[in-house]
């Protein structure tokens, strides 16, 4: 599988990633032969990231993969996440503590990455009371207490996640002090790689991973088949979240569904064989993409990703069709 490098951390991450999450569930709900059977494929596959959070299960999924990683006698590189309350004023102390109870449930003495999870919005805007820290506070609280853990040995390299304002999040890469950003990118909203014109129905994100390349850091491509929606159905496997909310696309699930037929045309000119193959190589083609993240339900899922990233990138053809399309998508 293809090995690509992590922004400036000189890590050499695989194009696709394995990740953790409640969206897919595998992690959090398969059985312990369901989890060994997916981590062994991936690994042999070539996936060398595995992405989980604190939050994911509340904290299942974090113990569930330090189970089956020992189980299966393998120790890629594993990046978690943690939430910090907004009204926190002990700022290194309560990522401290969120970092040894992550490394507890792991079994882990330290992780290759950590990051904040929090939406990150500007000082008079929050979009998700309760949930957003400004960029300000990032840089000037949180990064110190990340590199702290560093020196500490606890943590290899810092990030965040990539979502809240736009001007904020440009900001905070700007700086050029995060090593990794998640960044939310799919063919519903792929304004974190191209522009996108006036009246598009998502957020824009505004060439994002320009900024991102620009200052070294690597990019974890999320959402990349946004919660599943570019399956094209509302069905949802027993394993997988049972509902899910768009992010930086449409109002709701549904509307994402619908929204994606209106992209077939990438599927029937021949370029992919589904919405999902497109998404994934689509997000492929950005030089600043360091791994796409695809959650699982199924070892046939993972069997799916490994074949499409196998595949590469979108043809420019398929691109410059895609193009045509957001262009309608902005004129509604």
């Amino acid at each position: 599988m293809e090995q690509r490098s992590l922004g400036r951390t000189g890590l050499r991450v695989s194009a696709l990633g394995f990740g953790c999450g409640d969206v897919g569930g595998l992690i959090v709900k398969g059985t312990p032969a369901e989890r060994e059977r997916a981590v062994s494929r991936a690994v042999e596959a070539g996936v060398n990231y595995f992405d989980t959070a604190a939050s994911y299960g509340n904290g299942v999924s974090e113990r569930n993969l330090g189970q089956t990683l020992k189980a299966v006698g393998v120790r890629p590189y594993v990046g978690t996440k943690f939430r910090l309350d907004p009204a926190e004023t002990d700022v290194a102390g309560a990522i401290t503590r969120a970092l040894e109870a992550s490394l507890q449930r792991l079994g882990m003495d330290g992780v290759d990455l950590f990051q904040l999870h929090n939406l990150i919005v500007a000082p008079d805007g929050e979009p998700a009371p309760g949930r957003g820290i400004p960029a300000r506070r990032v840089l000037d609280e949180v990064v110190p207490a990340l590199a702290a853990l560093k020196r500490q040995g606890k943590i290899r390299f810092a990030g965040v996640t990539a979502l809240g304002d736009t001007a904020a999040l440009q900001a905070v890469i700007d700086a050029g002090v995060v090593d990794t950003a998640q960044v939310c990118l799919n063919i519903l909203n792929p304004s974190a790689a191209v522009a996108v014109p006036a009246g598009f129905p998502a957020q824009d994100f505004r060439r994002l991973l320009d900024h991102a390349r620009a200052r070294g850091v690597g990019v974890i491509n999320i959402r990349v088949l946004a919660g599943g929606a570019l399956s094209g159905t509302m069905e949802r496997h027993a394993l997988a979240m049972p509902t899910v909310a768009p992010i930086a696309s449409g109002p709701d699930y549904a509307a994402d569904v619908a929204q994606a037929q209106r992209l077939r045309p990438v599927v029937d000119k021949g370029y992919a064989e589904d919405l999902v193959e497109a998404s994934v190589r689509f997000a492929l083609t950005s030089p600043a993409v360091s791994t796409v993240l695809v959650g699982y339900s199924t070892f046939e899922h993972l069997e799916r990703a490994i074949a499409i990233v196998e595949r590469g990138p979108l043809p420019a053809a398929a691109v410059d069709l895609l193009n045509g399309l957001w262009a309608g998508l902005g004129s509604r």
